[in-house]
């Protein structure tokens, strides 16, 4: 007879196997609830409509076709779109991080006098803040950020970033590295560049991600500020296409067309609802292929603040 044991070597009592029973169960249905969405959203890009329609689409695409994908990739714009918001990201990943690590270093610093009040003030502004239209005042009107890649990189301070990066600083990195380099004669710079950002990858990474999803994914700030076609980033025009080809597949008088025109705006009625899927998994697949080459630090920083042993 098998005796199961946990990792320590103890025999497993009746309840902890009924836990582990249904935490396991809870994880699985956890994780189906996670990913399925998005694999629905794959296999209906690649299906008939029809049947997407007729809800005959659960596991395997059916009626399989990439005509949603090419009509996508057959506009020009969207390649522009890709363009800027690889711009747009990258420049606001480093702006972002550019600032919240100096910020957070500075706040880590027990000798610092008066953190305590500019952590109070960071963190105040984080709940009241002047709004939408003083924010347009200032961009549009006073700064002249219309129709630039300013509105797209430049924003307020991450604060909630900020102050998890500081509790990484002060957690993760032994202040007796920063006296010994003081020692030895080094200023605060040196500490920073030298001892703090080598070690600070896990925070780095993590910080990253969540700037190059927020900024990969926002368009409102695109709605607002740029007018222009060749300055537009992704999220708007996807968007754009989507609401054309709803645009088009609406028809509100059949009487003056033929069977034939009837059945054609049929077709691109159901095109332009395939195409809404194919334009989620469009604009997703750059997140998803960046997140696993940095999982290992996302892990590793999301347990910033844990007990240690």
């Amino acid at each position: 007879m098998v005796i199961k044991r946990g990792k320590s070597g103890a025999r497993l009592s009746a309840g902890d196997k009924v836990f582990d029973f249904f935490n396991a169960l809870f994880m699985c249905i956890f994780m189906f609830v996670m990913f399925y969405p998005l694999y629905y959203t794959v296999i209906a890009s690649i299906s008939d409509m029809t049947q997407v329609g007729l809800g005959e689409v659960y596991i395997l695409p059916k009626g399989f076709t990439l005509e949603a994908y090419r009509q996508v990739f057959n506009y020009k714009q969207i390649w522009i779109g890709y363009r800027n918001s690889l711009l747009y990201t990258s420049l606001n990943i480093v702006y972002n991080i550019g600032i919240m690590l100096p910020i957070a270093y500075a706040l880590s610093k027990k000798q610092l006098n008066g953190r305590t009040a500019i952590t109070f003030y960071f963190v105040f502004t984080m709940y009241f803040s002047g709004g939408m239209i003083p924010n347009y005042l200032l961009r549009a009107k006073t700064l002249q950020m219309s129709d630039t890649i300013w509105p797209m990189v430049v924003g307020s301070l991450a604060v909630m970033q900020t102050v998890v990066t500081r509790t990484f600083f002060n957690s993760s990195v032994p202040d007796e590295l920063y006296e010994s380099a003081e020692i030895d004669g080094a200023n605060q710079f040196q500490c920073f560049f030298r001892i703090a950002l080598p070690l600070s990858k896990p925070i780095i990474a993590v910080m990253a991600l969540q700037f190059g999803v927020e900024s990969w994914n926002a368009f409102f700030n695109a709605l607002l500020y740029v007018n222009k076609a060749s300055m537009q980033p992704l999220q708007l025009v996807l968007r754009q296409i989507i609401l054309m080809n709803q645009q088009l597949g609406v028809v509100r008088d059949y009487s003056n067309m033929t069977e034939e025109q009837i059945n054609n705006m049929e077709i691109r009625a159901r095109l332009a609802e395939s195409m809404k899927y194919s334009t989620i998994f469009i604009a997703s697949a750059p997140m998803l292929i960046a997140y696993p080459f940095i999982q290992k630090y996302f892990v590793k920083g999301m347990l910033i603040g844990s007990i240690k042993g």
